[in-house]
């Protein structure tokens, strides 16, 4: 088991982030400036050296870039420079990074790969004023290294933009709870908040949505605050959680293990999702007492799988 498993097992907060870079031809003098960006360990399989793909005119987006053979399987390849609207400077030993996430396979090619970093999510400061003219929405957040920032990027909402009747489709949801919920959704993507949010208020809930891990554990705070005051059950206020795992301040694994070592909190119901869980990962999970785990694509089970949990206690 790598110490990675172990850090994220034990609700520490903690993941690592593999460092690679774009290169930006200057638009005023010509300088190539380099741009700093990661994504999550966890979903990458591996960095192998670009065949020096072209781009096709007949793609369906201006990214793609074609497939490649990679042993047994056919790797789709993304041009992440065109996605950002970065014109790169191409040199002849750039990379492609595989990733696994979502139950698919790409590959994102990029000007060069540089260290693994192990963080904590503390230090992952939610987008805002300081993205620049990239799109925001494929920046979850930034990392200060001191000499340079890392910007991360969300590779879900990048593959659900490129292919979006597939994420349709799995959102798809029936089911109606035959009375009014609660629920509190914690995720830091914007494209996935709201397609929760349309999901959930079909199925008969009053959503509360929050960006990441550190307001939602704030706004359990506050609830129980309301609880000690009202002296209701906590189930009154709150009837459901549902988190993200990779989110900046507090991550799903940690934000769920102090839910349940909370004498308050612990009677409400966690459900946990993301394109990291797999069968091999679940018991990351179940250490800090998940009540479900759902992987991504699969979250037409999330509005089922919230009234089961609650009609259960």
């Amino acid at each position: 088991m790598s110490k990675q498993e172990i850090l994220l097992e034990t609700g520490t907060n903690e993941f690592e982030m593999l460092e690679f870079y774009l290169d930006e031809v200057g638009s005023e003098n010509g300088e190539v400036e380099r741009g700093s960006f990661g994504m999550n360990v966890a979903k990458v399989m591996e960095v192998i050296e670009s065949p020096n793909l072209e781009r096709k005119d007949y793609a369906a987006n201006p990214c793609f870039l074609g497939t490649i053979p990679l042993r047994n399987i056919v790797l789709p390849v993304i041009d992440l420079s065109i996605w950002l609207g970065i014109e790169r400077n191409r040199h002849p030993h750039e990379n492609i990074i595989v990733t696994q996430f979502s139950n698919s396979i790409q590959g994102f090619l990029v000007s060069g790969v540089v260290e693994i970093h192990r963080l904590n999510w503390q230090k992952l400061i939610p987008p805002g004023k300081f993205i620049r003219h990239l799109k925001t929405k494929s920046i979850v957040g930034m990392v200060d290294l001191g000499d340079h920032f890392i910007q991360l990027l969300d590779l879900e909402h990048i593959v659900s933009v490129l292919n979006p009747k597939a994420v349709e489709e799995n959102w798809k949801t029936s089911v109606k709870a035959t009375e009014k919920y609660k629920a509190l959704i914690a995720d830091d993507s914007p494209t996935i908040r709201k397609m929760l949010e349309k999901n959930l208020t079909n199925a008969n809930f009053d959503v509360q949505i929050v960006d990441n891990g550190g307001e939602a554990f704030q706004f359990l705070m506050d609830i129980k605050e309301k609880v000690d005051t009202l002296g209701v059950p906590v189930t009154e206020l709150l009837n459901v959680i549902i988190s993200d795992i990779e989110m900046p301040l507090m991550d799903g694994f940690t934000l769920t293990k102090n839910i349940k070592e909370d004498a308050v909190l612990q009677e409400l119901p966690v459900i946990l999702y993301s394109s990291i869980i797999t069968d091999e990962l679940r018991h990351k999970g179940d250490s800090v007492k998940a009540d479900f785990q759902v992987a991504k694509p699969d979250m037409n089970k999330m509005a089922k799988m919230a009234i089961d949990l609650i009609e259960k206690r």
